[in-house]
């Protein structure tokens, strides 16, 4: 029986160099492995970078990339990071059409959902949005009929809940 595929979310602790990201990355390529989101960004320690990878596959499959992204050069430690065991949130920047008859319920959506307004035009409103990839998209569902003019997503981060951070564990390498 196939198992089901699930997101799962990976930080990839690795050391602070240039090329580094195109090596993590083209190894998911190389296998035909779909990223569904990517974020990378230097940590607290200036010489180590974190990268988030969001996947869609089976148990069987993340325990492959698991095992040959840390074979990688440079890669420090991978972490799969647990929806209970995690923090995971997204930030989105959204241009919404609106006008007079319109703008209101726009904005009063937004407020439902925490949105923070952060420019408008006779024309358009353009909300800034953190959360869950869950409620970012029952935002979209909701303001969709108003016509999305434009759209940016970062792409999930994620920290693992409790006081220890990734970057204080031991590094092998």
């Amino acid at each position: 029986m196939d198992e089901m595929k699930r997101r799962t979310t990976l930080a990839i602790l690795v050391n602070n160099k240039a090329g580094v990201l195109m090596r993590v990355v083209g190894l998911f390529a190389r296998r035909g492995y779909n990223i569904d989101s990517l974020s990378v960004s230097e940590t607290e320690r200036p010489d180590i970078s974190r990268i988030t990878i969001v996947v869609t596959c089976d148990s069987i499959i993340i325990e492959q990339i698991k095992r040959q992204v840390e074979k990688l050069y440079d890669v420090k430690r991978v972490f799969e990071m647990t929806s209970s065991g995690s923090v995971q949130r997204e930030l989105v920047l959204i241009k919404v059409r609106a006008d007079e008859d319109t703008r209101s319920h726009i904005v009063e959506i937004g407020d439902i959902f925490k949105a923070k307004i952060i420019d408008v035009t006779p024309e358009t409103v353009t909300m800034q949005l953190t959360g869950t990839s869950e409620k970012l998209d029952s935002f979209f569902a909701l303001i969709k009929q108003y016509g999305i003019v434009e759209l940016v997503r970062t792409g999930t981060t994620a920290l693992e809940r409790g006081s220890r951070a990734l970057s204080e564990i031991e590094f092998e390498n």
